[in-house]
């Protein structure tokens, strides 16, 4: 398969939308400071061309990129003092470059890493939620895990990832977990260079300072997926969560004294996270009218994508969003494709993506998640913590950068 062009420069404003009496919170800042940069940038600080260090990141020969999925901004503020070692991070400071970065929207894993993966916005990767309709057989399609079979990770993603075109010049690197190494998701978004893997956060760090050991010019992605797990299943208010981000400053703090010293390490998230009460998730297929006219319902239960019978027309789409408004009211943010479209929400949209999207989409404000049990199995309404919508816990994610101390006796 030929790749598809890679897109020119990100704008960096898009307009306000207002979704009936409510506006739409401003767009994710695509070009500037959201977790499509990240890759970009660290390329560029290491000299390779093509690429723009638009969070000026310092220069360097070797860079770790830590992705812990999960890892919310205000998550992180609120527990600093359970994590001495990324505390003393963020009281040093970092210069330039930006403390905070923008999740990608929807503010869930396949759409951020996508974008963090291709340095693009997902209306561009055309990962634009957990799982989405794929017009070419009218069926929703996961966009994590397995796919459906009839479904090419490369063609459904054309574009050659950061980490493929990187690898033309530096040892490209990318450890996680065993499952992970040829998954679809990595076909897709996170294809490129060479895998390592081990089971546990401790087998994945002496993994990584091997590999970095063995290279003097080298970008790594380091992934951590423990902090979402417990968020998902406990709340991430739980202690369960608490251990697990303890349990990643310990992880982070081993990687910083095994990588060579001087490695550019930097950590961020795919997405924030908030907890859901059992009493507010809840079964949207029960109400007729909230359904009325839906041939498909997708995305996640924190930001659905409706896709409406074809012969609806604009009357229909109104109704649905009336029918919304009116049984949530300021609950949820209701809007059109195109209103979502037109506010930059998904940044640029190519014409392949655009029937993938919903006709209608209804974010939650609040603690509120929305299910169709016809399709969900009954498990997915025990989920604690959530994430997908447009709040400034699900879209807002850390990011810190810091030399690595080195192993004693390692070439730096």
């Amino acid at each position: 398969m030929v790749p598809a062009q890679i897109p020119g420069p990100i704008p960096t404003t898009a307009p306000s939308v207002t979704s009936g009496a409510l506006s739409l919170p401003s767009a994710p800042a695509f070009g500037s400071r959201s977790v499509a940069e990240v890759f970009p940038s660290a390329a560029a600080s290491l000299g390779i061309e093509g690429f723009d260090n638009r969070l000026n990141l310092p220069q360097g020969q070797r860079i770790c990129v830590i992705v812990a999925d999960g890892l919310g901004r205000s998550l992180l503020k609120q527990r600093l003092a359970h994590t001495p070692f990324l505390r003393s991070l963020v009281l040093a400071g970092q210069g330039s470059v930006p403390v905070v970065l923008d999740a990608a929207f929807p503010s869930t894993t396949a759409a951020s890493l996508a974008s963090l993966g291709t340095g693009l916005e997902p209306g561009q990767h055309g990962m634009v939620g957990y799982d989405i309709l794929d017009p070419d057989q009218d069926k929703v399609v996961n966009m994590l895990g397995n796919w459906d079979s009839c479904v090419d990770p490369q063609t459904w993603q054309p574009f050659p990832t950061v980490l493929e075109r990187a690898a033309e010049h530096v040892d490209v690197v990318t450890v996680s977990l065993p499952q992970f190494t040829s998954s679809p998701m990595t076909q897709a978004a996170l294809r490129g260079g060479r895998h390592v893997s081990g089971i546990t956060a401790h087998a994945r760090t002496e993994a990584a300072a091997e590999a970095m050991e063995s290279t003097d010019r080298a970008l790594m992605y380091f992934y951590v997926n423990e902090l979402d797990k417990a968020g998902h299943r406990h709340g991430c208010q739980s202690p369960q969560w608490e251990h697990q981000l303890e349990e990643l400053d310990a992880t982070v703090r081993r990687l910083s004294s095994t990588l060579p010293a001087g490695t550019t390490m930097l950590l961020t998230a795919d997405h924030g996270m908030l907890d859901v009460p059992e009493s507010q998730r809840l079964d949207f297929s029960a109400d007729p009218a909230l359904i009325a006219g839906v041939r498909h319902t997708a995305g996640e239960p924190r930001m659905l994508h409706l896709y409406l019978e074809p012969d609806l027309g604009q009357q229909g789409r109104d109704r649905m969003l009336a029918a919304w408004r009116s049984r949530f009211g300021e609950r949820i943010w209701a809007f059109t494709r195109e209103e979502a479209i037109t506010a930059g929400l998904f940044g640029r949209v190519r014409e392949q993506v655009v029937p993938r999207i919903g006709d209608v989409m209804i974010a939650a404000r609040d603690a509120l998640a929305l299910y169709d049990t016809r399709r969900v199995r009954p498990t997915a309404l025990e989920v604690v913590g959530q994430h997908g919508s447009l709040t400034k816990a699900e879209r807002e994610v850390p990011l810190l950068c810091f030399k690595a101390q080195g192993r004693k006796g390692s070439r730096g």
